[in-house]
């Protein structure tokens, strides 16, 4: 297919080459020049001067920026997607956004015979990079249909949640799951250091029971040591919580772990952890 992908960070760039290494034609946008050069370079493809250039012809639209105002930047003020995809087109946004966000897309893409799904990610750099992430799916069943196939070319698991909007929510829930299970990770981790115990063969116990979680089998023996300069970056969980919070205070959800949770994230800010990984919570608790 004819595709555009709008937005080449860590998430992106990897994606459009996915798309790019599938045999779909990819013309892609980021605001920083340099990195679409150097997709171009690597992957062969095209670059357009704006979001509306990269959009002409494109049967799907694919954006990964990072919050609500960049995604309205991007996609609908001057010189955006939506003045450039041809009738008939489909966006697919990426970003871990409101749902908020989605709602208006969606309306915009509608009025203007458009498919739009709001589709955040799971997986981190690494799913990105290795084309194993988990895709959570707002907006109407025929636009899926069409547009799942192509983000199988980055993608494992893809699933519709529901209309548009859905997909966001969905991600809120992630994290705030995500959340809770690194906190109490941390606290079991900092307990067992303080009883003097053999973490490993603790973790080898515990791993193969009702504990176990993707964290504590990838993030243990880092979080034992104090290392934090890789990952998923603490100031981007605290905009995803942000946003988790902000819908739960419209829906009425009582959060009050997340909350709690996302004032140790500040804590770990304030020790210079803005960059760190998410399974940073430790550092607070053995400072």
């Amino acid at each position: 297919m004819r595709v555009a992908f709008v937005g080449l960070g860590i998430m992106g760039y990897p994606m459009a080459g996915h798309l790019k290494t599938a045999g779909h034609e990819v013309t892609v946008f980021n605001r920083t020049t340099a990195t679409a050069e150097a997709w171009c370079e690597q992957y062969a493809g095209d670059r357009a001067a704006t979001p509306a250039a990269a959009a002409e012809n494109a049967e799907i639209v694919f954006s990964c920026v990072g919050n609500d105002d960049d995604v309205r930047q991007v996609i609908l003020e001057d010189n955006g997607v939506l003045q450039g995809i041809p009738e008939g087109g489909i966006i697919i946004d990426h970003t871990t956004a409101s749902a908020v966000i989605a709602g208006e897309l969606n309306a915009a893409a509608c009025a203007r015979n458009l498919g739009f799904l709001d589709a955040p990610l799971s997986g981190g750099q690494a799913g990105a990079e290795n084309g194993q992430l988990t895709i959570m799916v707002g907006g109407d069943e025929a636009v899926f249909a069409r547009a799942e196939p192509v983000m199988h070319a980055y993608a494992k698991a893809i699933t519709l949640i529901g209309p548009a909007g859905s997909g966001q929510l969905a991600k809120a829930v992630n994290q705030i799951c995500v959340a809770g299970v690194l906190q109490g990770l941390s606290e079991g981790l900092h307990f067992a250091k303080r009883a003097g115990l053999d973490i490993e063969k603790v973790i080898g116990a515990i791993s193969k029971g009702a504990a176990q979680s993707w964290q504590m089998e990838n993030r243990w023996k880092t979080m034992v040591d104090g290392e934090f300069e890789f990952g998923f970056a603490v100031e981007w969980m605290r905009k995803d919580l942000k946003i988790a919070l902000q819908a739960a205070a419209d829906n009425g959800a009582s959060l009050e772990m997340t909350q709690l949770i996302d004032e140790f994230y500040a804590e770990i800010e304030a020790l210079g952890g803005r960059r760190w990984d998410t399974s940073s919570l430790i550092a607070r608790l053995e400072k």
